[in-house]
């Protein structure tokens, strides 16, 4: 059969593969296929990996024997920070160029074992420091949904892959909006799962208390099928959940009609585009339609959490990044001491995103400001936690857009550093208090003959995704 990529998904394709409809090996040609005709002017990929038909050889093996993964042939990507044993890393950084990894992060593993296709690294911004996958070290990425405006960030090169037909679903990390803004932008899912769902292990780290792993894919189905490939506690990561705590929490299935909060103090922040908020209000009233109860909430300190990102993030960013010196891998440029290695190596290795942040988290832990602004930011972080804690007694998700406008143009806010930190005011808040948050697509408006994608955000509580995914599908019902 002839192998319709635009339709396919990661659970059709696995019926297709098991009926013996197509092989592995076939689907990750077609792909492959996409990847050349469109990827010369998206540049969602950094590299593609040279034994992916290798891959798909050893799963049609697999599949003949009946001992098959779950993933078993599906094509997939990851995020350039993320490890893949042998394979380039570089985080989009010239610091990191040619930069060879010794092993495979925990959830890339995972997806192997699972027997999934690795197609390639996509592109990011810079050590995942953007909204755009503009300041990545090798050039921009576009969206496939309209050349001339960005993807998102900073996982914009894994949404884009997806949204272009260059791969059925893909590995990205959300510190502050990263998976689910790029999602919105081009018209697919993406789910940053609870802190500590998903192991950290071989993730190259930004911010390590608000970092996350999780799929980008083109239905929640797909979603939610990688993210149980994923999930679950890793011995090399401190911070992961033993997979009986979902077993406690997820007793019942988040079945049936929902509770769905709306947070208009929330809203009411301004900055949202007319636009993207009517958009957000049809399909609060279709899902009402649908039979699901609409209550306003409050999160009366949600509206801090952006400011207090911008303080912990930073910080955070500082200490990471102090590994980066040259001297054991990566980048070396070589100085009059040791001292001017450093500097000369960082100055030549870090763009100007990176550099800006790490110039701020260095600031705020300075002697005399620390307890000032990190001390206060992370008050802050417990107030927003709080409020979410509070507001998930009376209902079972929280709604709002998932970002405050569509992809804009490429370069629009490139001066304008404020206004694009802005672009994580929705999403930064399910980071802070550490729950779980998808994108989905909810609707588009057409500028010029084209339709851009806007999603909308639903955050659960800790370890509900089972909530997310239920809710999801209603969104993609009401939708069809």
């Amino acid at each position: 059969m002839k192998i319709d990529t635009d339709n396919l998904t990661v659970a059709s394709a696995m019926r297709h593969l098991r009926a013996g409809d197509f092989s592995a090996r076939e689907l990750t040609e077609a792909y492959l296929k996409n990847i050349e005709e469109r990827d010369r002017d998206i540049h969602a990929y950094l590299e593609i990996f040279d034994d992916a038909i290798e891959f798909a050889r050893a799963a049609d093996v697999k599949i003949k024997k009946g001992e098959a993964g779950v993933l078993a042939g599906i094509p997939m990507a990851v995020k350039d920070n993320m490890l893949v044993e042998g394979k380039y890393a570089t985080a989009a950084s010239k610091i990191l160029k040619n930069y060879r990894s010794t092993y495979d992060a925990t959830a890339v593993k995972k997806i192997k074992d699972a027997g999934a296709v690795m197609l390639g690294r996509t592109n990011m911004d810079e050590f995942a420091m953007g909204s755009s996958t503009e300041s990545s070290a090798y050039g921009i990425t576009r969206n496939p949904r309209d050349e001339s405006r960005v993807p998102g960030g900073s996982s914009g090169g894994s949404a884009a892959a997806v949204s272009m037909g260059g791969v059925l679903a893909a590995l990205g990390s959300d510190t502050g909006g990263s998976i689910r803004q790029p999602a919105s932008f081009c018209g697919v899912v993406g789910l940053k799962p609870t802190y500590g769902s998903v192991s950290r292990h071989g993730l190259i780290a930004m911010a390590s208390s608000l970092d996350q792993i999780g799929p980008l894919a083109k239905t929640v189905e797909d979603a939610e099928l990688v993210f149980n490939v994923i999930k679950g506690f890793d011995r090399y990561d401190s911070t992961s959940f033993p997979e009986d705590m979902y077993h406690a929490k997820n007793a019942q299935v988040a079945a049936g009609k929902h509770t769905i909060g709306i947070p208009a103090d929330f809203l009411s922040v301004g900055g949202i585009d007319a636009q993207v908020l009517e958009s957000f209000n049809r399909s609060v009233g279709a899902l009402k339609d649908a039979g699901n109860e609409i209550r306003e909430i409050a999160l009366p300190h949600a509206k801090h959490a952006l400011a207090a990102y911008y303080i912990i993030m930073p910080a955070e960013v500082s200490a990471n990044l102090a590994r980066f010196d040259g001297v054991r891998y990566g980048l070396y440029n070589s100085g009059a001491d040791l001292a001017t290695d450093y500097a000369s190596t960082r100055a030549r290795g870090f763009g100007d995103e990176v550099r800006r942040r790490i110039l701020l988290g260095t600031y705020v832990l300075s002697s005399g400001y620390y307890d000032s602004y990190y001390g206060t930011a992370n008050i802050v972080r417990d107030m927003v936690a709080s409020d979410f804690r509070d507001a998930f007694k009376i209902v079972d998700v929280i709604a709002v857009p998932t970002a405050p406008t569509f992809a804009f143009k490429i370069g629009e806010k490139n001066n304008n550093p404020l206004q694009m930190y802005l672009e994580d005011i929705f999403t930064v808040p399910a980071n802070i208090a550490g729950i779980p948050a998808i994108s989905i697509p909810s609707g588009s408006i057409e500028i010029n003959t084209k339709l851009i994608p806007i999603g909308m955000q639903f955050m659960a509580p800790h370890l509900r995704e089972d909530i997310l995914f239920a809710i999801g599908k209603d969104v993609e019902a009401v939708r069809s």
